[in-house]
């Protein structure tokens, strides 16, 4: 698959290369806060049914965004993970990154709804996914670990749904072309 560039981002596949510097983006505070200590084999064997792109800022590593997908026709969407370096937050790294992916879930991939959630409390995020069209659709009550408290939290869901004249008059159970 080639890149994906955006306004101040690429993403391309992972690659072996990049796992050192995911690793160690993964695990500082502001990262680890919310999605906790990489699992064993983090980042290229612990979820293989997600599809993974490193994040490039100026040919540095600087993140990673993944997607997995709902393939049953009348269901079809995808979901999104996304995290930084926090050297990297705050500068649009973040809602670029999620334009792209988006875009690459639309247009490549067929996809109408792309969903991405995260804690009630973590306002940086929600601004970032705001900022790229993304919308507060619902609150799941204790819906993931809190790794500071260890306490089971609240986490907001957001959708972004781009339907074209095409998808949105195709019929119910029409898989996306």
């Amino acid at each position: 698959m080639p890149a994906l560039d955006g306004e101040l981002v690429t993403l391309r596949p992972l690659e072996a290369g990049d796992a050192d510097t995911l690793l160690a983006i993964h695990r500082t505070d502001e990262v680890s806060r919310w999605w906790g200590q990489p699992d064993e084999g983090f980042p290229l064997t612990d979820e293989p049914e997600a599809a993974r792109f490193t994040v490039l800022i100026d040919g540095r590593v600087a993140g990673m965004v993944q997607y997995n997908e709902e393939p049953e026709p009348d269901y079809r969407y995808a979901e999104i993970d996304i995290f930084l370096d926090p050297a990297d937050h705050g500068r649009g790294a973040g809602t670029d990154t999620l334009r792209v992916i988006v875009r690459h879930l639309v247009e490549d991939l067929g996809h109408h709804r792309v969903t991405i959630g995260t804690a009630v409390e973590n306002v940086v995020a929600l601004r970032c996914y705001e900022k790229a069209g993304f919308r507060r659709i619902g609150v799941a009550q204790a819906a993931g670990r809190n790794y500071v408290t260890g306490e089971m939290d609240d986490e907001w869901l957001l959708e972004r749904v781009v339907l074209t004249p095409r998808k949105a008059r195709g019929p119910v159970g029409t898989p996306s072309a």
